[in-house]
Parts: C-alpha cells; sequence; structure tokens
C-alpha cells in the first residue's frame, strides 16, 4: 500500500486546543473512529521541584491536538482511549510520558508502539525524532523550545508549533518502519519493548540522604569528603522543596562536589574558593559553611553507604558486579553484529538479575524478570556460554577483583 507523504512542518493547520470539558468531548468523539493514535508530553520538571505534565499533545488521522490540564481540565477520560487495546498508541521514546502520565492520572497503557525503539532496532545511529523525521521525510523539527517552561500560559507560537510536531509525524514514521521490522525479523524486538512500557509503574519519589553518592565523583572520595558532600546534599533538598526547584537548580553536582573536596569553613574561604557565584554566596553561603563545619564535627563516613535499591540500579557484590561488566561486554559486542542498539538486546535492567542470579539453563533464563521469550531464543546460548566461562574462571582463582573501588 503506497501511502502520501506527510505535509511539511509550514504546511500543517494549527493543532485544536483542548481546555474545556466541551473541547476533550469533541476530541473523545473523534478518537473513537481512529486506530492509531500519537501521543506525547510536556512536563516542567526543568522548572519546579515535583514535575507536572503541562501539555499532551495527541494526532490522529490528519489532526492535531493540544490538550491542557493546567487550565483546570480533568484529562482522565483519556484513560479509556490509551487502555483500549484495539487501538494503537504511537510514542518517541515513551518511558518518561508512560511514566508521568501513570503517575499523575493513574493510566493504563496498552497496544503500544514506539518509535524510537523501532528506529534503534533497525540500526539508526540518531534515533532521535528530529533526526528520524529528517531522514525518512527530509523535513527538519526545530527542537528550541525542548526546555521551554511548559508550566506558563498562555503558552507561546513557538511552544505550539513545536509541540504540535512531537506527534504529528509518528504515525507515518509506525508505518514506514513496520514492514522492515517485520522483513529482517525484528519485530519480536519492538513487541517485547512495549510490552515492558506498558508494565512499568512510576517509583515513588522519597528523598534519601544517602543518595549522594549518586552524583557523579561522589564515589572518587575520602570518607570525610563523603561526609561533607553527603550534608550539603541534604541542604540542596531542603531549599529545592522550600523554593520548588529542581535540586540542580539550588546547587549543580559538580558544585557540590567541589564544595565537598574544599570544605570552607568560613564565608571567607568560600568566596575565594571561586566555586559559587556572588548570588549563590549571599544566598546560601552561611548554610554552606555551617554544613561543612556540621560534617567535620561528624568526623568521616564509617563505610560506604549501602543506598536504598532502586529497580534499575541493584547494588552487586564484587562477584556479581565482575559477571556485570562481562554481560556488558558480550552485550555491546552483540549489538555491533546486529547492528542496533546493544540496548534492545538486554535491557540495562536485566543485566544485574542476570548478574546476580547466575542461570544456568534455558529454565532458568526464563525465570529472569525481564527477559522475552525472543531474547532466550536468539541470545540464550550465548548469554549460558558467558556465565559458564565466568564460573569456570571464578572456580580456578583466575578473576582479579577490583576491591575498594570508590573508597579512599
Amino acid at each position: 500500500m503506497i501511502r502520501p507523504r506527510p505535509n511539511a512542518p509550514q504546511e500543517l493547520s494549527p493543532p485544536e486546543l483542548v481546555e474545556e470539558p466541551a473541547d476533550l468531548a469533541r476530541l473523545l468523539e473523534a478518537l473513537a473512529g481512529e486506530r492509531e493514535i500519537a501521543i506525547d508530553t510536556e512536563a516542567d520538571s526543568f522548572f519546579h521541584y515535583q514535575e507536572r505534565v503541562c501539555l499532551v499533545q495527541i494526532s490522529a488521522g490528519r489532526r492535531d491536538w493540544l490538550v491542557d490540564p493546567l487550565q483546570g481540565l480533568d484529562i482522565r477520560p483519556l484513560g479509556v482511549v490509551l487502555s483500549d487495546p484495539s487501538k494503537t498508541k504511537v510514542f518517541h521514546d515513551g518511558e518518561y510520558d508512560i511514566l508521568i502520565l501513570k503517575r499523575e492520572f493513574g493510566f493504563r497503557f496498552a497496544n503500544l508502539f514506539d518509535t524510537r525503539i523501532a528506529a534503534a532496532a533497525l540500526g539508526m545511529e540518531a534515533p532521535g525524532l528530529a533526526s528520524v523525521v529528517g531522514e525518512r521525510f527530509g523535513f527538519e523539527l526545530d527542537k528550541s523550545q525542548q526546555r521551554s517552561d511548559w508550566s506558563r500560559r498562555p503558552l507561546s507560537s513557538e511552544q505550539v508549533a513545536y509541540a504540535q510536531l512531537d506527534t504529528h509525524y509518528l504515525v507515518h514514521l509506525m508505518h514506514e518502519f513496520t514492514g522492515e521490522l517485520e522483513g529482517r525479523g525484528r519485530m519480536p524486538i519492538l513487541r517485547g519493548e512495549c510490552s515492558r512500557l506498558e508494565a512499568l509503574e512510576p517509583p515513588e519519589r522519597i528523598f534519601h540522604a544517602d543518595e549522594f553518592l549518586r552524583l557523579k565523583g561522589a564515589r572518587r572520595l575520602s570518607l570525610v569528603e563523603m561526609r561533607v558532600l553527603r550534608e550539603l546534599f541534604v541542604l540542596r533538598e531542603q531549599h529545592a522543596r522550600e523554593r520548588d526547584l529542581p535540586p540542580f537548580k539550588v546547587l549543580g553536582p559538580q558544585t557540590l562536589v567541589a564544595l565537598a573536596q574544599a570544605q570552607p569553613t568560613s564565608l571567607r574561604a568560600l568566596d575565594q574558593s571561586r566555586i559559587v557565584p556572588p548570588s549563590l554566596l549571599r544566598r546560601l553561603g552561611n548554610e554552606i559553611v555551617a554544613a561543612v563545619k556540621r560534617a567535620r564535627e561528624l568526623g568521616p563516613l564509617e563505610r560506604l553507604p549501602q543506598l536504598p535499591s532502586r529497580s534499575e540500579d541493584t547494588e552487586l557484590d564484587e562477584t556479581a558486579q565482575e559477571l556485570h561488566e562481562r554481560l556488558k561486554q558480550w552485550r555491546k559486542e552483540r549489538g555491533q553484529r546486529e547492528a542496533m542498539d546493544s540496548s534492545l538486546v538486554l535491557n540495562r535492567h536485566v543485566l544485574p538479575r542476570l548478574a546476580e542470579d547466575r542461570p544456568r539453563s534455558r529454565d532458568d533464563l526464563a525465570r529472569i524478570e525481564g527477559l522475552s521469550a525472543w531474547q532466550i531464543e536468539l541470545f540464550g546460548d550465548e548469554l549460558l556460554r558467558v556465565i559458564e566461562s565466568f564460573e569456570s574462571d571464578l572456580a580456578a582463582g583466575r578473576i582479579e577483583f577490583r576491591r575498594g573501588r570508590g573508597r579512599r
């Protein structure tokens, strides 16, 4: 079937704004007759402590809508569409959108197609939306509004145009990719990853002071410096909550680490360090100095903290960590041989589970959460050989563990 070439951005009709219950009712009526619906969201995570869904973009047929939940509109009736398995919902890199929609509105999802996953499965080196649209249709998308403040009203004309383009071409892309995925036997990859997206649950946001250890460079600090960093990390969180700002806008991660190393114990020392600008020195200088002094009085941490577990960031012992590294290397090489993104060979969430459980058979592999049947069929024997080789080296004492990583 030959499909018409999509219109260029400058040829599109303006999107329809959905701000009132009557607007939403008309949208739902229009979507009732559609089987392929593209969706995206805009949030305000760069401007507020707790991000909100500020806009939901929808495209179907030849129409585009911008749904505005910040105008007091209850958008939960959209949940019927999102959970309808007879309708394909098309996202591009939809994990964040799905999680925030689930968290804020309790939506459930069925029958997803993620065009970024499709592009990566087909080996596209730059699977971002602008790159994919440019390569496939020859249109240049303006991404200048990507980090604009979507919580401000009214939306600018530039924001409206940007938001419309985030969904307008997704159904066209889905049709482009479907035949290619089927022809190359890679549709199971798309289906497996989209099933994973459908099952995702938003994590509860709980602050843990020991999360400072996740900051880049934190593990290279001494235990004294880590104590200082921990106190500064808590200070940053308090101010972020009070001022409704994302924590990085209070104190950036590199600034925190630099302060932990410098340990200024006076305003003069803090000023001379040139780590923080004068405006921040005036606003937070006394509290930074107090946090440093408090940390020095407490003394060095007794040991490296055990981080609260995350589904995507399991803390591994040194044996499992060694196997984890081998599995990552195998995944990288296998992705290169398959000419596709290595994350699609094995999702990053699966690697630590394999490293911890060390499966010995295909039956064991089938019990690993997140490992799909197609992955076991295609890669199962290779995975088992990587693990068997590791077990052999471990038993023979041929593995030299890198002890004390991140500690001094």
